[in-house]
């Protein structure tokens, strides 16, 4: 990422698509702004292989500003998406998280699915075979995750969205850790958000996302989101379950203790 006078400037040649779809998911995301959603940073331009967003001088959070947010990240949770996996409107290709591609289903308001069945088969699984074959987890650690993956499939571990979310499906960031969460020090610390992975999903997805790196103040954001959307009861003991696909996605592309970290993270749930 670049700066120009006016903007930060993204550029891929390699890759053009990903820049296209995290341009759409900005814009999905910035249409809950309205209604009082979390601010998403502006698209200013784009063109294939270059996205041109809004410069943001970030600042330090405030406990006052993280509060703030997470009102704001619960209406955005609540303008709510068609189907569990589907990408931006009007967005046919995959998706992506970081540096990997992600799968993205075509919108279905007819048959919204199921959490547990869209995160096993499109996020769990095919990272775990990525991280297998990268060598990032064991024999022993490939079976834990994957009877883990057998019981969302089978709806254990599916529960209802947040109070305020309507139609059973949450629309989230989908990468909402702590990194990308900007706090613009030109209008009072307030936050914003940059580079998502947006999809339809589960709001607490994008709430354990912020558990995992560590967000400043997360004990203000929580108590703001729940004051616009109670949480359902439980969701702490989920947190973990949420965290499997970043790190399958961090074992698959970087090796190392990604791998353990999923495994022990999804232990739990067996």
């Amino acid at each position: 990422m670049e700066l120009t006078p006016r903007a930060w400037r993204k550029v891929d040649g390699r890759d053009p698509d990903a820049l296209r779809v995290e341009a759409a998911g900005l814009r999905w995301l910035a249409a809950a702004t309205d209604a009082g959603g979390a601010r998403v940073v502006r698209v200013l331009d784009e063109a294939p292989g270059r996205l041109e967003i809004e410069q943001v001088t970030a600042g330090p959070p405030a406990p006052a500003a993280a509060r703030a947010f997470g009102r704001a990240l619960a209406l955005t949770h609540a303008a709510g998406a068609p189907s569990f996996g589907c990408g931006p409107p009007g967005w046919n290709g995959e998706g992506r998280i970081g540096l990997a591609r992600m799968p993205l289903r075509p919108p279905d308001p007819a048959d919204p699915g199921s959490w547990g069945v869209f995160y096993a088969a499109d996020r769990v699984l095919p990272f775990l075979r990525l991280a297998v074959d990268r060598g990032a987890i064991e024999a022993s650690g490939t079976r834990t995750v994957e009877r883990v993956a057998t019981r969302l499939a089978a709806g254990e571990f599916d529960v209802p969205q947040p109070g305020a979310v309507r139609g059973g499906v949450a629309r989230i960031h989908g990468d909402l850790w702590s990194g990308n969460v900007l706090w613009d020090a030109a209008a009072g610390g307030q936050a914003v958000l940059i580079d998502p992975a947006a999809h339809g999903g589960h709001a607490e997805t994008d709430l354990a996302m912020l558990t995992l790196f560590g967000q400043a103040h997360l004990d203000q954001v929580v108590t703001g989101y729940q004051e616009v959307s109670p949480l359902v009861d439980g969701w702490r003991a989920r947190v973990a379950l949420h965290h499997l696909h970043p790190l399958l996605v961090h074992a698959a592309l970087f090796g190392g203790g990604y791998g353990r970290e999923a495994v022990v993270a999804t232990a739990q749930y067996v």
